[in-house]
Formats: C-alpha cells, structure tokens, sequence
C-alpha cells in the first residue's frame, strides 16, 4: 500500500498538469500571450450591418435601396465598398459633388465587415487581387484609358463641371485596381470582358512605377506631362528674350 501512494500521486500530479494545459488551450493560448487579432479577411456581413446601419443607411436607405441623399448600394459589390471606404471619400461628413480623399474613417476589419455586407446585397464585382503585371503593357493601356484624365504622368487633371481627375501618384495599387473595375465619379467602369486581370495588373505596375519616377533635374511642375512643361519654358525662354531686347534698348539710349 505505500509503494502505490507515491505513484498515486503522480499520477494525481500529472492529470492535474494536463488539465491546466487543456484549459489553457480552451481560452485561446498560454498564459501572457496577446490576444488574437479578430479581424478576418472575408468580413463579418452581420456586424457589417450594424455598422452600416449606424453609419450609411441615413443616406443609401436601410436595405442599401438608396435614396434622395445617396445612390443604391446594391450590386455594386465589395469592390466599390472597399474604394470608397479606403479612401476615406465615405461616410460624407456633408453632402457634396465629389467626394474628397483622405484618412479611412473605419478601421481595417470594420471596412472587411462592411465591404462583406454590401457584396451581401448582391452582384458587383469582388475586390481585385492584385499580382504583377506587363510593364509594357501597362503603359500601353495606361496611354489608351487613363491619360486623357489622370494625365500622362498621372499628375490629375480637372474636368467639366469643376470635377477633377484625382492623381495617382501615392495612390494603393488595390484601390486603382478597384477604380478600374467600379468606375467612381466620372470615370467609366472597365469589367473583365473590357479589361481582363492580367491587363489591369499591368496598368497597376505601370501607375506604381510612375509613382516611383525622379523629378530632380528641374522645376516638375506638377508632373502635368512634357508637352505642358515645354510651353512653360519656351514661354520662359520668350519672355527672357523680350527682357533682355528691353535692357538692350535702353542701354542703347
């Protein structure tokens, strides 16, 4: 009987080891460990709806049917959810033309939670997985589509109206991959069966290398492209010239 105390114990000692590693395990790691991060990457389109009611719905309605203060959200999809919250142009702090970019409002996972709810209410198309692309390509494209609004450096410019193309120069390859396909504002929407994913991934490597182009070596002006920056100086140049006949009459006198 007392040889089998010690192993009773042990045995005791173990169980209750193994037991406290269990629930441990049950409340999600050991002991000084830091929460996990709740956020998914799909979204929670329930906690969505929370959210969009508390924050949208006064203007695009309860269900996402729109009205007289804002457009229909649906079959827009996660895509057009995703660029406008991103970009901080919604929710309108008050009404306006066009929205301005700037700081998202949302956290991270309440956009998820949000773009998953809108992509609930059906069509639109999914947020862009952006891969690399054909430089070349790109640029092709970019000349063809983008030029005429963004500007050949993609400086922006402005339109009819008092609107503006935005530039895109610091812009997140996602989000011009999600303008392509939703159209925001102005722009026209390009679906796969205009642009295919390799061809937007390829306007999206060629805007990022515009974004990483040097402007030393003189005034950039903005970036507005090279036809607009030889007017600027050949009109410096004229005026330069205009002066110095000036100076040159009068020392003549």
């Amino acid at each position: 009987m007392r040889r089998l105390l010690p192993r009773a114990r042990r045995t005791a000692g173990l169980l209750l080891v193994l037991g406290l590693v269990l629930a441990v395990a049950a409340v999600g790691g050991p002991a000084g460990a830091a929460p996990a991060d709740t956020g998914s990457s799909t979204g929670d389109p329930a906690h969505g709806r929370l959210l969009y009611q508390a924050s949208c719905a006064g203007c695009h309605g309860q269900a996402g049917e729109g009205s007289q203060r804002g457009p229909s959200l649906i079959g827009v999809g996660e895509a057009a959810a995703d660029f406008y919250l991103q970009t901080g142009r919604m929710p309108l702090a008050e009404e306006q033309d066009q929205a301005q970019p700037g700081p998202p409002t949302f956290s991270q996972p309440d956009i998820a939670d949000l773009d998953a709810f809108v992509g609930s209410l059906g069509g639109g198309p999914p947020i862009p997985d952006v891969s690399p692309g054909d430089l070349r390509l790109g640029q092709e494209l970019y000349l063809q589509n983008c030029a005429a609004c963004h500007g050949a450096a993609g400086a922006g410019f402005t339109q009819v109206g008092g609107r503006y193309a935005p530039s895109l120069l610091g812009t997140d390859p996602t989000q011009v991959a999600e303008a392509v396909r939703v159209g925001p504002l102005l722009m026209p929407e390009y679906p796969e069966q205009v642009l295919d994913a390799h061809e937007v991934d390829s306007i999206v490597t060629y805007v990022e290398q515009l974004q990483q182009l040097d402007d030393r070596g003189g005034w950039s002006l903005g970036r507005l492209g090279p036809v607009t920056e030889a007017l600027v100086g050949f009109g410096v140049l004229g005026l330069l010239a205009v002066v110095i006949r000036l100076i040159g009459k009068r020392a003549g006198q």
